[in-house]
């Protein structure tokens, strides 16, 4: 069987695994419960959360597959079972059912500050151990940020 090696070893390498995994599990989850009130959405700002919430998907997608795959070419793997994902989220789950525009307003702001608290604490953490991670991390924060923003700005 092949193994998968990379340029990091020992500590620097079980740091960024660790801050990698972390975010891929944010960003799985973030995708999941951006769906889910997408989905259940309902109140006079359907519209245009609607399709922001689609935006959170997408961004999520898209950075969840290239933490992912820096994971892989660093030899670690990534986990993105949806045991894993449930074991280990720290995100804010919303009730099922219909949810108020407000409602999704006030927790989406909630999941998006707590996801940006946890990308800066990686974004630290991976500083000297690999340049490389840390780019793709804070290219992640760039943007959850942007969105924390919208959504706080509408609440």
């Amino acid at each position: 069987m092949a193994t998968i090696t990379g340029p990091l070893s020992g500590d620097a390498r079980n740091t960024v695994a660790e801050a990698l995994q972390g975010a891929l599990v944010d960003l799985i989850d973030l995708s999941l419960v951006a769906k889910q009130a997408h989905w259940n959405l309902i109140g006079t700002h359907f519209r245009s959360i609607h399709l922001q919430l689609d935006e959170i998907t997408a961004l999520a997608r898209t950075h969840m597959d290239v933490l992912a795959e820096r994971a892989v070419a660093l030899g670690a793997n990534p986990d993105g079972r949806a045991a894993t994902v449930s074991r280990s989220t720290k995100l804010q789950q919303p009730e099922g059912g219909w949810l108020e525009d407000g409602k999704v307003l006030a927790i989406l702001t909630d999941i998006l500050d707590g996801i940006s608290k946890r990308m800066y604490e990686r974004i630290k953490a991976t500083d000297e151990a690999d340049p490389v991670s840390q780019d793709l991390l804070i290219a992640v924060a760039q943007e959850i940020d942007k969105q924390h923003w919208m959504f706080q700005a509408q609440r």
